[in-house]
């Protein structure tokens, strides 16, 4: 038990297959109601697709575990209803700063940009956004969320896959169309289908303490090189909500794990750096290993695998849960239009094409953290000391400094979906670029671009003048929202102006729309559902517009 959290206890109910004795058939099944899980199928039932999740717990998750979601996931976890809860509740942050020893020797900001509705970091311990999300997937008619219903074998064909699942009641059998599976870093479901996760495990060891306590300290994240409390191991501090605050400290990899663990041995670790005089109260102890590996493919017939079960990577850095919910947000839209007959099962490839690509891009980066915070030889601790030493004075330095590289949405710029450039453009908004956001006004109200968009497919076009959008213009996006893969065109111009009949006018108030779209008047984006950019133009056209959805859709011949 914490002190700070009540736990949930979530309803058993008797699965309808268990009292009729039907074997019943569904599109989507879920296993898992994790973070990952959850947003998977919250994404699904929002778009109208009907989705089982079974989960073999009644409450969320044990201790706070996952601690820190970026600016890309909350955006993501606006699209699904459960971002404004996070934020609410969570820690904001953007300041992140290393010492070495006694002394600061680098900072950083995430997000030294203004205009963005987001922070850089919300720090929020796991079990909060669990709940929110049940909270989300509770409100959704076509979310079935059945707690206490354990997966114990699986039958996998060409046109699905048969789950024979354990209740309180006993028994029984569901098969699914597809089956998404997201439960989790020990997956059984993994097991039982022979597939194989490959990659590195890393010899050290790392207590993790959860402590509450009362302090005056800013909300940043503190990383310490060898400092005069631990000395000779690293040690991060993070605040989460309700004045409970994460400690991490490199223990080494001879550290026995079940000893460490004794608040024996954990207070006197804290008191050594907070000082005797500090008031604290152990909330939760764990001690970890880590690792950097993943599945060879992210995609087995029509199982689906995200989050910890398809990839694992350290915790510095905070790109484990992050990754794992930009899974869900590949995916969704994707897995919707192959139900729905508008696109091929082949556009589920590319599913596993673009979160192997950036699952890579994440083991990569934590590798090279771990590296960097775990010197392995004395060549590689002097090389490590001597570049914290020299972050103090100069710059270059300081780009070598690694305490984790933290959690960045990818570009996921190698995508067979994207439609490549013709044009010349200036800026990071790039064909498989995550959209950045921008205060806009729309019917006079504040908004943000990134809450108007999403969820379909959409051409955003830039006008100088939304009174100047002739009827051609109009007709064409009439042609392109009765398309069976409808796009809506939405422009955005300077000042709204009086909006041509039948389409939505995005007002640029500030101008940051324009500046980091490298917009001018006829400059067309195409958006995927999941916010990425997959093609733009310098001037307006049907053609190449349909051409681009084709392809991002896998329907180009």
């Amino acid at each position: 038990m914490l002190s700070t959290y009540q736990y949930p206890k979530y309803d058993y109910v008797q699965p309808p297959e268990q009292k009729s004795g039907e074997r019943k058939r569904h599109p989507v099944v879920v296993v898992g109601a994790g973070p990952v899980g959850l947003a998977a199928a919250i994404d699904l039932a929002q778009s109208g697709v009907p989705v089982v999740v079974l989960d073999d717990d009644d409450t969320v998750s044990v201790g706070s575990r996952g601690v820190c979601y970026a600016k890309r996931a909350l955006e993501i976890l606006d699209r699904i209803g459960a971002g404004d809860a996070c934020v609410a509740k969570g820690v904001s942050w953007n300041v992140g700063r290393t010492f070495f020893r006694e002394e600061e020797v680098y900072n950083f900001n995430l997000l030294p940009q203004p205009d963005h509705k987001r922070p850089g970091m919300v720090n929020l311990q796991q079990y909060y956004l669990e709940e929110f999300e049940v909270r989300r997937a509770q409100q959704l008619p076509k979310l079935d969320l059945r707690f206490r219903n354990k997966v114990v074998s699986v039958t996998s064909t060409a046109e699905g896959a048969t789950l024979q699942v354990e209740t309180p009641d006993g028994a029984y059998t569901i098969e699914a169309d597809w089956l998404v599976v997201a439960d989790g870093a020990r997956s059984g479901i993994r097991k039982m289908m022979n597939l194989e996760i490959e990659g590195k495990v890393f010899t050290d060891r790392f207590l993790i303490a959860d402590v509450v306590m009362k302090a005056e300290f800013p909300a940043e994240r503190w990383f310490w090189f060898d400092p005069p409390f631990h000395p000779g191991h690293s040690v991060l501090l993070h605040r989460q909500a309700d004045n409970v605050w994460r400690i991490d400290f490199q223990l080494g990899w001879q550290a026995d794990p079940e000893e460490e663990k004794k608040p024996e041995k954990v207070i006197p670790r804290i008191k050594a750096m907070l000082g005797d005089e500090r008031e604290f109260e152990l909330e939760w102890v764990s001690v970890y290993t880590f690792q950097c590996r993943r599945m060879n493919d992210f995609r087995h017939g029509r199982l689906l695998f995200v989050g910890d079960v398809a990839h694992q990577v350290s915790p510095f850095g905070a790109r484990g849960a992050n990754s794992g919910i930009q899974d869900a947000d590949n995916l969704g839209w994707k897995l919707k239009l192959v139900l729905d007959g508008l696109a091929p099962e082949r556009l589920l490839d590319s599913y596993s094409e673009e979160r192997i690509f950036a699952a890579d891009e994440n083991l990569l980066n934590s590798t090279r953290s771990t590296d960097f915070i775990t010197p392995k030889s004395k060549a590689s601790l002097t090389f490590r000391n001597a570049v914290l030493t020299l972050a103090r004075d100069h710059a270059f330095a300081r780009t070598l400094v690694n305490s984790g590289r933290l959690s960045v949405p990818c570009f996921l710029t190698k995508s067979r979906l994207n439609t490549p450039d013709t044009d010349a453009f200036a800026g990071d908004m790039i064909p498989g670029a995550p959209m950045d956001d921008a205060p806009l006004q729309e019917d006079g109200q504040d908004c943000w671009l990134l809450d108007r968009v999403g969820n379909r497919f959409m051409a955003l076009v830039y006008v100088e003048s939304a009174a100047a959008v002739d009827a051609a213009m109009t007709q064409a996006a009439s042609t392109l929202a009765a398309a069976p893969i409808p796009v809506e065109v939405v422009l955005l111009a300077p000042t709204a102006g009086p909006p041509p009949a039948g389409l939505r006018v995005l007002e640029d108030v500030a101008g940051r729309f324009a500046e980091r779209y490298d917009a001018r008047p006829g400059t067309v984006y195409l958006l995927r559902p999941d916010q990425h950019v997959a093609g733009r133009w310098r001037a307006f056209d049907t053609a190449r517009i349909e051409a681009a959805l084709a392809r991002a859709t896998c329907n180009a011949q």
